[in-house]
Formats: C-alpha cells, sequence, structure tokens
C-alpha cells in the first residue's frame, strides 16, 4: 500500500533513540520530511546522516520548556516546508517506591509526558485549522497507561491521563479534521530496557509474561506510526492501538 507520505511534514519527538527514532526513520523511509526532536544534537546528527535523502532535519528541544515546544509547529513549517503530522513519542519513566519518591520526580514526568503533549498538539491543531487540510497527531504512549505498574506510579498516571487527552481531542477535533490516536506499546528492547535485556535471568522471567514470548523490535512500531500519519487513516480518531505481544490481552 502507497501512504503518500513522500514530501509530508512530520514531527517526531525524543527521536534521538529508542522507538522515536525507529518512528523517524520509518517515515523517512516512506519519503516523509521528518523535524527529529531530541535533546541530544550528538544522536540527531547521526540519526539524521543516515541515508534518507536528507528528509530527516534534526532539532535540539528540551521538552520540559513550554516555550521551546509550542514553537515547535513554527519551526517545522520552516524547515520542512509543511506540517502534516505530529508523534509525541518523548517521555520519561523514572521509577521509585511512590512512598518514598520526591513530588519533583512527579512534577517532571507530568511536563514531559502530558503537557508537553498538550502544548505541541494545541500548536500544531492550531496551524492544521489554519492551513484548512487537517492532520495526524499520533501519541506514544504506553501499556503502563491501561495496567498501571508498580514502582511507576507517576509513569503510569501520566500515560493514562495521556491516553484521555487522546480521546477528549480527537472528539473535540475530528470536525477540523484532525485525527487524534495513541499507540501503546509493551516490552520493546530499546535502551531503556537495557537492564531487562542485559540481564537473562531477568529477560526469561520478563518474556515468560509475553504470549509472543518474545519482546518487541524497535522497528516494530513503524508501520503503524506511518498508517496512522497518512491519509489513509482519516476516519480513525480517539483509538488506543496496543502493539504488546498480547500482554494485556491475557489480564
Amino acid at each position: 500500500m502507497d501512504l503518500n507520505l513522500a514530501g509530508r511534514g512530520v514531527i517526531v519527538t525524543g527521536a534521538s533513540k529508542g522507538l522515536g527514532r525507529a518512528a523517524a526513520r520509518a517515515l523517512a523511509a516512506e519519503g516523509a520530511n521528518v523535524l527529529a526532536v531530541a535533546r541530544t544534537e550528538a544522536s540527531l546528527r547521526e540519526l539524521a546522516a543516515e541515508d534518507f535523502a536528507g528528509t530527516i532535519h534534526p532539532h535540539v528541544c528540551d521538552m520540559r520548556d513550554r516555550e521551546q515546544v509550542g514553537a515547535l509547529a513554527a519551526v517545522a513549517v520552516e524547515t520542512l516546508g509543511s506540517l502534516d503530522a505530529v508523534v509525541n513519542n518523548a517521555g520519561v519513566a523514572l521509577a521509585a517506591d511512590f512512598l518514598e519518591m520526591d513530588m519533583s520526580l512527579f512534577d517532571e514526568t507530568m511536563e514531559v509526558n502530558v503537557a508537553s503533549i498538550a502544548v505541541l498538539s494545541q500548536a500544531a491543531a492550531r496551524h492544521f485549522v489554519e492551513a484548512g487540510k487537517g492532520g495526524r497527531i499520533i501519541n506514544v504512549v504506553s501499556t503502563s497507561g491501561i495496567l498501571g505498574k508498580a514502582t511507576l506510579a507517576a509513569y503510569s498516571a501520566s500515560k493514562g491521563a495521556a491516553i484521555q487527552l487522546t480521546k477528549a481531542l480527537a472528539a473535540e477535533w475530528a470536525r477540523h479534521d484532525i485525527q487524534v490516536n495513541a499507540i501503546a506499546p509493551g516490552a520493546f528492547s530499546t535502551e531503556a530496557q537495557s537492564y531487562v535485556t542485559g540481564n537473562p535471568d531477568i529477560l526469561a522471567k520478563r518474556v515468560r509474561k509475553i504470549p509472543a514470548r518474545r519482546m518487541a523490535e524497535p522497528d516494530e512500531i513503524g508501520p503503524l506510526v506511518c498508517y496512522l500519519s497518512s491519509t489513509a487513516s482519516r476516519f480513525v480518531s480517539g483509538a488506543v492501538y496496543v502493539i504488546d505481544g498480547g500482554e494485556t490481552a491475557k489480564q
């Protein structure tokens, strides 16, 4: 299927590693122009140097800075020539016993995982409405926002909030031809999971909980990101797509 992504402008946050990097690469491979956003300039430049015909454009941004985040839509239009979709992938997962956790960590989690999505989505949607052509917003959440995870109370709460924000904005913005959807990954083999993947005993225990009996590779998120960024998904909105090898299905 040709998703007609060639020349479309897409912002991907948290693009320097993990699922964000995989999403940016998948979109670029389909011909999209990608504004790859993260805090680490060196990793972004390494990504942009890959063979994607100059379609990945690095941009350094601290997702805790609302002014910087709010400016991303304008930066994308100036850099890419257009803005057609946003992939809100940036996030933090600060594990801690909630009885002992400093609430500043809770605030930081909410700022990055919820507020940055709200700020960037609002800026992008205003552009979509002004341009009169609609747009796509994809929020990368987590199965932790569906089930909740011990020692990840702040993270689980933030991802649950992001899921409900997705649904509310989908209902509010559908009349503007703006589709808002979420992807909820389960266990993916990324740098963030190195503690698991680097320990055979822990990995075996983790995999036993997954019906597919494996962790996913980062690039397995790419096809869904591309579909939801395309015009092929024009009547899909308010959905939460779980990619977890069947783990939440058995709960």
